[in-house]
């Protein structure tokens, strides 16, 4: 029974091993069939491609062909445009150069034209050259002159001429604008004036303390003068006791040093008590209050002119001019009426009031130290306001209110006008008598410098100068321009108040007697 189902295995082992070669077999034919076939379509794909591209290639040969010549005919039509440009222009050189050729033919005729005219003129200049020589010789001859003298003589003549025309026009010019300026000045001048109403107190340089009685000088003296001494030396200032009763005079070129002495006495005076300890305790007491009276009085003026942010030490240094004169006149006083006048005229003329009054205000700045610090009072007044930083305007009015410098602002020119304004205002200032003479002389003498002045007088105060000319040197034309150099003279070398007008007379007599 195992023998047969081996058998039968093995059987079926063959059996399965035959039909699975038989079907390998098949398979290969199968593949071999289809690999037959995909050689064949390939072939043919092949081919089929070949005639295509063949054809393609072909076409594009003839495209391109076809391009070519084209092309070829459009550079064959450029090149026929080209020439015939190329032609164009050729002719047109042509024309030109023949052209050219006739300008420069017509040039050479008209440079030998001008050669020849060229020759008669220099014939015609030598001819003319001669027959001026003979007019000359001629004119010479009937006149009598010379060549150079009849210049010089024309030229005099022409100078005399001149100087008579300017001296007309001048005239009518100065008479003109004068009387234009001085009208609208006098109107502008007046209304300010109106508007600002001021006192006019001369004061004294000098301080004059009442006593109770004769018997408190020898107490303010004190044993062997100590008591004095020692208020002399404190103060810085003299005091003059003398025969007039019940007073002692300080005297001191420092203003605010004779107010503390004069403080320091009164209150000795008042207490009784005098003696060294005690002088320099009131004495301290006094600068204190002085102090304190510097600054409010600062403070007033700068309230007064409604001027705002002024360094605080510009306000203590204006206040020490309450103690200050010049001429009699109070320097703080005037100070704030010149800031009245000077923003009174710039609000007439539509100029900056502001600045105007603040000008006006520090113009006399250096005068509060003037004693303490070497230079004139302009000067030290500049180096105060650039020191404390006020504006180059300011300073340029300052050092311009006496005419240390040319006024180059309104301002500076309005401050000007205020400060005369207000010193010559009647009763604003004095004057010693020894001054005022020896201003007088120097005005006349400096009048009758020139050679043609035969004498002048000061008159009006100082006011007016009235100069006699010698006729037979100076001429009626020229007595205005004359006029003008005397004041610009007068202007240069003098200070004074206010202005002078200076006056020339020139007067021709003859003199004959009938026997």
């Amino acid at each position: 029974m195992l023998g047969y189902i081996l058998t039968g295995v093995i059987a079926f082992v063959v059996a399965f091993v035959i039909a699975f070669f038989a079907g390998i077999q098949y398979r290969k034919k199968v593949a071999e069939k289809e690999i037959t076939s995909a050689e064949d379509e390939a072939k043919r794909i092949i081919n089929e491609a070949l005639r295509d591209a063949e054809a393609k290639k072909r076409e594009a040969l003839v495209e391109a062909k076809e391009e070519i010549i084209k092309a070829k005919a459009e550079h064959e039509r450029e090149v026929k445009e080209q020439r015939a440009d190329l032609q164009k222009q050729e002719r047109r050189l042509e024309q030109k150069e023949e052209n050219l050729d006739k300008k420069m033919d017509t040039i050479e005729r008209k440079e030998e034209s001008l050669n020849a005219r060229l020759a008669n003129v220099e014939a015609a200049k030598t001819e003319v050259a001669a027959l001026k020589k003979e007019q000359v010789e001629v004119l010479e001859k009937i006149s009598g002159y010379t060549t150079e003298e009849a210049k010089e003589y024309l030229i005099a003549q022409l100078e005399s001429e001149v100087t008579h025309e300017e001296a007309i026009k001048v005239k009518e010019i100065q008479a003109r604008f004068k009387e234009e300026a001085d009208t609208y000045a006098r109107e502008v001048v007046a209304t300010a004036i109106q508007r600002c109403a001021a006192d006019h107190v001369a004061e004294v340089t000098v301080s004059v303390v009442p006593l109770p009685n004769d018997e408190m000088k020898g107490r303010v003296i004190g044993r062997e003068g100590r008591n004095i001494r020692t208020l002399e030396t404190l103060t810085g200032v003299d005091l003059i006791i003398d025969d007039t009763p019940e007073a002692i005079t300080v005297s001191s070129f420092d203003p605010v040093r004779r107010e503390i002495a004069r403080l320091s006495l009164e209150k000795l005076i008042a207490d009784g008590r005098i003696h060294p300890s005690r002088i320099e305790e009131m004495v301290e007491k006094a600068r204190r209050e002085v102090d304190a009276v510097i600054k409010a009085e600062g403070e007033r003026a700068v309230f007064e002119t409604g001027i705002h942010d002024i360094n605080p030490e510009l306000v203590k240094i204006l206040g020490r001019q309450k103690y200050r004169t010049s001429y009699g006149q109070n320097v703080l006083n005037h100070s704030i009426e010149v800031a009245h006048i000077a923003g009174l005229l710039a609000a007439e003329i539509d100029a900056d009031v502001d600045q105007a009054k603040r000008a006006g205000l520090l113009h006399d700045l250096g005068k509060a130290i003037d004693h303490e610090v070497e230079g004139s009072h302009v000067t030290i007044g500049v180096d105060l306001a650039r020191k404390y930083k006020e504006d180059e305007a300011i300073v340029h009015a300052i050092h311009a209110h006496h005419g240390d410098v040319e006024p180059q602002t309104v301002v500076a020119c309005l401050v000007q006008a205020a400060d005369a304004i207000s010193a010559a205002r009647p009763g604003a200032r004095r004057e010693n008598l020894e001054n005022y003479i020896k201003r007088l002389e120097k005005l006349e003498e400096l009048t009758s410098s020139f050679p043609c002045v035969e004498s002048s007088f000061a008159i009006q105060a100082g006011r007016e100068v009235r100069i006699l000319v010698k006729p037979e040197k100076l001429s009626e034309d020229e007595m205005t321009l004359f006029a003008r150099n005397v004041a610009k003279k007068i202007e240069d070398e003098m200070e004074y108040p206010g202005q002078i007008k200076v006056h020339v007379i020139r007067e021709t007599k003859a003199v004959e007697y009938a026997k």
